[in-house]
């Protein structure tokens, strides 16, 4: 891996002790302000820091907190200042990067991190160098594969200001897990990756406003001085000049040179990150400690974590979920398939729509801890983004769909409609799909008036149409009539194509999709005369479409059927699983592989808030309200061969608020945690619908939770027992499958112990599990209530920001209609071997593209690439912009190692000569070499392979070459 290499720049000295000034601001661009009202004030700074760099070089250099996107903002309104800009980054007195964006660590995907890396390293070489420093100065706590991802990221160092409690000199070396003795220290994650370590253990700001004037000067320097002794672990003491926010010091210098007349024994340095790493490490005097994994504050009281921003305003969560899972998990696989067939790859597309989604990944962003405006400003990021991605997603399919040999349906005649159904994700998949197809056209330009060609479209027969794969066998399928409906073409050399179109929805079940691959299927008429009337003038040929499977109600018109999943009036069951569900709206779980039966799941919960955006606060003493003790409307809703499903529904009451004493206490900037106000008498109706879902080849239950919220100051939970014997827990985190503890550390005083998660949490013994998987569902809790609970939270309605004043955010209630998806899979105690791959699926949705019968390349089940590895999770399909190659990514989810094999299909036009191991900048590190396949391979599609060996926890990219 690329190791960073800087020279120090300051002499030695013979001073007994060295202040390094380092002047930055953190640049929040939306928070307690909107965007734009931050963007001002960030032209002010910027023109003001310009203007003090063209003065001279007594002021030395500025940190422009590690994200390169402050000098796209700024160039938006200042574009003339660009080479003035640039030539300070390139002689170093302005310092850029690494990042493109500050993030926030545990509610974004691993590749958004690592694409926010590689974008931040992009755009900074376009005007200099960028930094090799890990900066997180105001970072929620840090994933435990920081240390990995940085060394990847050729950077050994991370600075940081949470998730560490420094204990103080006391000539010992802290063995506390989560304590360090030093500011400094070593982290070590879970592969075994180490970086050093500098807490802000003063904050980021311990050097800021610095006074010119002697007196002030004297008071400021005894207390800085010795709050920074009291944690340095050398005599390189670190001051960080500038806050959130905050213009620069320009009498900074004169700053400087006063206390160089108080303090002449110290030697004041207008300094820089390398120099002060570089004076650090040549001064180490102590053993430091070592901190191992996630810091998440666990040996804290609990109360200032911000933990639970992963519920503040769930609906941007949902919203980032799918997002992500758009980008890295279908559009860029896509196009790297159709790149395979020769055509280019949207790198520019791609950026731009990752740039815009990480937009809303700062920690005051994502988070959902801002103020009204800001939020409102982030949904219209997340559909642009989307938005992109499913164009490029549209612009693939139809690529690859056209080089699909769908011939094999033409004896079928001209109303066979083929559908192609693309499995994005890295394992072999199976499960319901859902699109809307036409089964008829009439285009505007043959002439047609509007009555003309409603009459035709109203006149199209379906009856007939059924489902066949590629080699002919009848699918159950349901197809549900949409009737007449608008449509159109937009060819890439003619005027758009408006037409009518006789319009079906398909729900059926897809089985044994590829990795990466894709199979083929055709909606056919099995009858002699499908469209009766002048059935000549309909067009058959029907342009690619794509589509997204759902769950949404339908209508729906079923092949005749002799088989069902239904059990009884409230049961389901497949080869894997029996779902009972009982009076009262929860379900009983057994596991047929096992024989272990989960009950009571899916029981709901709701207590009152009277906390803020960041964290949650129950009122005292107050009883949790559950549907324990209702009565639950339940019917069913889904019998079909391939899918079950029931509805659930609640009729609840709640408390409608907090009292009024909340509102006072808010005004009176009571801290929260102190606060005593309660929930109103004033109760109000909560609907909850539930639908419970069971597919053939399902090896999880998955639910879809839907209210109309129009309560406030309050938190709603989904409640999955697991009574398993552990006390630990596993959840999924970015590029790991983190342990952690059920019981929280000895002084943590908070009664709620919620944390963040990703895509699942896994509560196991060494022979049953519970793994519940969610959609941007980001926070959980293990209940310690003898039963293991697994709690996800689904809601949480709160009315102020927090933090440093009062700032009213009444949309953060989030009052009205709210959906969830929740799959819940058990397992045998082993989730790596199965269920985990069942949680990664989840996040991803299908892709469907209907296409015309016509020769190709490619056959009707079809995939570029094959691998296998054992405990290796996917990540990644993309093309490198660097160099053209194709980039894959996996990572071991256990601390065995993992042998990867790797094989890519004969079929492609292209084969790849050479393979690599890279880091996460897509540099290459080290050459692989490749091996004949015998013809007992699993891999026997292609005629050699390459074998990685993935040690514990690690992160592998392997780039491959043409």
């Amino acid at each position: 891996m690329t190791k960073p290499t800087t020279e120090p720049t300051i002499k030695p000295s013979t001073k007994t002790k060295r202040a390094h000034i380092i002047s930055h601001t953190h640049w929040d661009r939306e928070w307690y302000l909107p965007y734009e009202k931050h963007h001002m004030r960030l032209i002010q700074l910027v023109d003001s820091l310009l203007d003090q760099l063209d003065e001279g070089t007594d002021y030395k250099s500025f940190y422009l907190d590690g994200q390169t996107i402050i000098i796209d903002d700024y160039l938006q309104v200042r574009p003339e200042q660009k080479e003035r800009l640039e030539k300070h980054i390139r002689n170093g007195r302005i310092v850029i990067g690494p990042w493109y964006i500050l993030q926030d660590a545990f509610l974004t995907s691993g590749e958004a991190n690592v694409r926010n890396m590689q974008v931040g390293h992009r755009d900074a070489k376009r005007y200099g160098t960028p930094s090799k420093i890990g900066y997180f100065p105001d970072t929620f706590g840090l994933v435990g594969q920081t240390p990995q991802l940085m060394l990847q990221s050729g950077i050994d160092n991370v600075f940081f200001g949470r998730g560490v409690k420094p204990t103080g000199f006391n000539n010992t070396v802290s063995d506390a897990g989560y304590e360090s003795s030093f500011s400094e220290l070593m982290w070590e994650g879970p592969d075994g990756s180490k970086v050093l370590g500098v807490l802000f253990a003063n904050w980021y700001s311990n050097g800021n406003e610095i006074p010119v004037d002697e007196a002030l000067a004297r008071k400021f320097w005894e207390t800085k001085l010795a709050d920074a002794e009291k944690y340095a672990s050398t005599n390189e003491l670190l001051y960080m000049n500038g806050c959130d926010h905050q213009p620069i010091q320009r009498d900074l210098p004169e700053a400087i040179r006063t206390a160089e007349q108080l303090y002449p024994d110290i030697e004041f340095v207008h300094s820089n990150f390398p120099e002060y790493l570089n004076a650090l490490r040549a001064k180490s005097e102590h053993e430091l400690s070592t901190v191992k994994g996630e810091l998440r504050s666990q040996r804290t009281d609990g109360w200032g974590t911000l933990v639970n921003t992963a519920s503040a305003r769930v609906y941007l969560k949902q919203m980032n979920q799918l997002g992500q899972a758009m980008l890295e998990k279908v559009a860029e696989p896509l196009a790297s398939y159709a790149y395979l067939l020769g055509h280019a790859y949207p790198h520019d597309q791609l950026t731009y729509a990752w740039k815009t989604l990480m937009q809303n990944h700062p920690h005051d962003s994502i988070c959902g801890c801002s103020v009204d405006e800001v939020h409102r400003e982030m949904v219209t990021r997340f559909e642009k983004s989307r938005h992109v991605a499913e164009a490029l997603i549209e612009e693939s399919t139809n690529q690859i769909a056209t080089a699909v040999d769908t011939s094999v349906f033409a004896d079928y005649g001209k109303h066979a409609r083929p559908v192609v159904v693309f499995n994005t994700t890295g394992w072999e998949r199976s499960g319901v799909v859902q699109m809307e197809l036409d089964a008829a056209r009439l285009y505007f330009r043959d002439g047609f008036t509007l009555e003309e060609m409603a009459a035709q479209m109203n006149a199209v027969d379906l009856s007939g149409r059924i489902l066949v794969d590629e080699e002919g066998t009848q699918v159950p399928c349901t197809i549900e009539d949409r009737g007449l409906q608008f449509g159109y073409d937009l060819p890439e050399d003619r005027f758009r194509q408006p037409y009518s179109c006789r319009r079906v929805r398909i729900r059926f079940e897809t089985e044994n999709v590829a990795a990466f691959g894709l199979k083929t299927y055709a909606l056919v008429n099995v009858e002699e005369n499908a469209v009766r009337g002048t059935d000549t003038n309909v067009d058959s040929s029907i342009s690619n479409l794509t589509g997204t499977s759902d769950d949404s109600d339908t209508t729906h018109v079923t092949p005749s059927k002799t088989t069902t999943l239904l059990r009884g009036e409230r049961g389901m069951e497949n080869k894997y699983l029996i779902v009972m569900i009982a009076d009262n709206g929860s379900f009983t779980l057994t596991d047929k592989r096992t024989g272990r039966t989960y009950k009571d799941l899916g029981v709901y919960e709701n207590v009152g808030d009277i906390g803020n955006e960041y964290m949650f606060k129950q009122p005292e003493n107050e009883v949790a309200r559950t549907t324990q003790a209702l009565q639950a409307e339940i019917r069913v809703i889904e019998d079909t061969p391939y899918s079950a499903s029931f509805e659930v529904i609640h009729h609840w009451e709640i408390p409608e608020s907090a009292d009024e004493m909340l509102d006072w206490e808010q005004r009176e900037l009571i801290y929260y945690p102190h606060r005593k106000a309660q929930r109103s008498a004033n109760m109000l109706p909560f609907k909850v619908r539930t639908v419970v879902s069971l597919s053939r080849s399902g090896q999880g239950v998955e639910l879809e939770t839907t209210f109309n919220n129009q309560v406030k100051d309050h938190r709603v939970r989904a409640l999955f027992p697991t009574d398993l014997i552990s006390s630990v827990h596993q959840v999924d985190s970015m590029f790991e499958v983190a342990t952690r503890d059920n019981q929280p550390a000895p002084e943590w005083e908070n009664p709620s112990n919620t944390q963040h998660q990703q895509c699942f949490v896994d509560v196991s013994e060494p022979d049953a599990g519970l793994v519940v998987a969610n959609l941007g569902l980001n926070e959980y809790e293990v209940l310690q209530d003898g039963r293991n609970t697994i709690a996800v939270t689904l809601l949480r309605a709160v009315g102020e920001l927090g933090d440093w004043g009062l700032f009213p955010t009444p949309e953060a209630q989030c009052l009205g209609e709210h959906s969830f998806r929740m799959k819940i899979i058990p397992h045998d105690g082993n989730g790596v071997s199965g269920a985990y791959i069942e949680a990664y699926q989840f996040q991803v949705p299908w892709t469907i593209a209907q296409t015309e019968v016509h020769p190709g390349y490619l056959t009707p089940s079809n995939t570029p690439f094959a691998w296998q590895g054992e405990g290796l999770a996917f990540s990644s399909l993309k093309v490198s912009e660097n160099s053209g190659d194709v980039m894959l990514r996996w990572y071991n989810m256990g601390t065995d190692t993992a042998t990867l094999k790797l094989a890519a299909s004969q079929a492609n036009p292209q084969s790849f000569d050479t393979a690599y191991k890279s880091n996460i900048l897509e540099e290459e590190c080290e050459m692989l070499q490749s091996v004949s396949i015998d013809e007992a391979s699993a891999l026997s599609f292609a005629n050699k392979e390459w074998t990685i060996q993935a040690g514990s926890c690690e992160i592998i990219t392997v780039g491959l070459r043409r």
